[in-house]
């Protein structure tokens, strides 16, 4: 390797040590008022340690561990309404998830941040393609990545296809997986997320990992659809909760 290939492959470590040094500090807060960064900041904490103690208290119920491998990055997909119990089931992995400018967003993602993930923020110019950049060169070195596949805003059990193309781009494979709450909270957001209640069980339903070779194919849409779906039943149905209406 000559000089200039040197060079640019150092150059190319620093950048990716400077975006991966980003995914996982806090954003900066400069842009809300002094009243929303007091909410954000003790929001995420709270959250935190309110996941943290409960979670400690859980019982987990697996099936299907052995199609997870610590390996090789993954695409970890599954509902917006499961976010805290999820986040607290794989945590401390380093996975990066995707984040939006909102306010509510910020403190989701420092809740999220403080169990061990990064946090892929989409610029204000150019959203969520941004962040699927920086989580697409994340995910190339190494490192994991999650989508709630709904999220952010639903509409509720419909999946979007950023997953399939962060997939595709990064050659990860999508890891499906769904996790049911025995006894649980549900809050007043659109899709009625719930907070797990302590010593409840909860019941994790992981699937078979899959390629994605063209994200645009409705069969493999569909594919990703039915999986999704098919795992929510069969962890609903452990945690007798299916017949649960949002």
């Amino acid at each position: 390797m000559d000089f200039t290939q040197k060079n640019g492959a150092v150059e190319g470590d620093e950048r990716l040590d400077a975006l991966l040094k980003k995914l996982y500090s806090f954003a900066p807060l400069d842009k809300y008022s002094f009243k929303q960064r007091l909410i954000i900041r003790a929001a995420g904490l709270g959250l935190f340690w309110l996941i943290r103690v409960i979670g400690a208290t859980l019982k987990f119920e697996i099936s299907g561990y052995q199609n997870h491998s610590e390996n090789q990055p993954l695409v970890y997909c599954f509902w917006h309404n499961r976010i805290p119990i999820a986040t607290y089931f794989w945590r401390d992995r380093g996975i990066i998830v995707m984040s939006s400018q909102s306010f509510d967003s910020e403190y989701i993602a420092r809740f999220i941040q403080r169990f061990g993930y990064g946090a892929a923020r989409g610029s204000s110019t150019r959203g969520a393609r941004s962040a699927l950049i920086q989580m697409i060169r994340a995910v190339k070195s190494g490192t994991s990545a999650a989508f709630s596949v709904d999220g952010p805003r639903g509409p509720i059990y419909q999946a979007k296809p950023g997953a399939l193309l962060l997939a595709k781009k990064s050659g990860a494979a999508i890891l499906p997986f769904s996790i049911s709450l025995e006894n649980c909270w549900r809050l007043p957001s659109w899709d009625r997320i719930e907070i797990p209640k302590p010593f409840s069980r909860a019941f994790v339903v992981i699937g078979a990992p899959f390629t994605v070779d063209d994200p645009d194919d409705p069969a493999i849409q569909a594919k990703f659809q039915g999986v999704l779906e098919k795992l929510r039943m069969e962890s609903d149905t452990l945690s007798d909760s299916s017949n649960f209406k949002p």
